[in-house]
């Protein structure tokens, strides 16, 4: 039962999860190679639109790496990769907007932002410390264990599912100011809404797979009553 249970709930969010992650890797590789009419890199497209959208705390740092980009609301610190930092095709300044969306959610105090940046902490600890516990408690047939493995985990794909609404509004966010202040042309704006489009995918996996893994343990758990 154990192993039916990962076959048909956890292996199809895998197989979506797979193809996500060649889905966003292959159209940001794609739109790289694109540069934009108006040569602009993706650390001045950040500054024009924190700049156009009155924000002046946040600082904008190169990180190693390719699709590494994040905003740290904590450090008030924008996070761009090497692809992305001081390129000037349509993939990189589309996740330099996306990014910059963020640092608007935080000025705005955007709700599901707020939330997210409060289930951190614990997320982390269920996400790590959950599926050993739900594990050690199916081992040693220890039911209390199993729950607290449940319980801790279920936090973590909470925080999976919070994270959607606030990548998929950064995106939105992040066309309607390229739009906008006109960094973009229409054409231009369609490569990246493909970009960001195909990232959201991968989210939208990540949720499931944990969602699946969850139902899992909550049937094994409920079969061992």
């Amino acid at each position: 039962m154990f192993d039916y249970y990962y076959i048909v709930l956890v292996v199809p969010t895998l197989l979506l999860s797979l193809y996500a992650q060649f889905k966003v890797k292959s159209t940001f590789a794609k739109y790289s190679q694109i540069q934009t009419q108006r040569r602009i890199t993706g650390k001045e497209a950040a500054k024009l639109l924190m700049r156009t959208n009155g924000i002046s705390d946040v600082g904008i740092q190169q990180v190693a790496g390719s699709l590494s980009d994040h905003y740290d609301p904590a450090g008030k610190m924008l996070r761009l990769s090497e692809p992305v930092y001081d390129k000037t095709s349509i993939a990189a300044v589309g996740v330099a907007a996306h990014e910059t969306g963020h640092a608007i959610q935080d000025k705005e105090k955007y709700g599901p932002l707020v939330l997210r940046s409060t289930l951190v902490p614990v997320a982390n600890i269920g996400s790590t410390a959950g599926p050993y516990l739900a594990l050690a408690g199916i081992i040693f047939s220890i039911n209390l264990l199993l729950n607290l493995g449940i319980i801790l985990f279920a936090v973590a794909v909470l925080f999976y599912f919070v994270t959607l609404p606030v990548e998929i509004d950064a995106s939105r966010r992040a066309l309607k100011v390229l739009e906008s202040n006109a960094v973009l042309s229409q054409d231009e704006l369609r490569g990246a809404k493909k970009v960001l489009t195909a990232a959201a995918l991968t989210y939208i996996a990540s949720a499931l797979t944990a969602m699946a893994n969850l139902i899992r343990l909550i049937l094994i758990a409920r079969d061992r009553r």
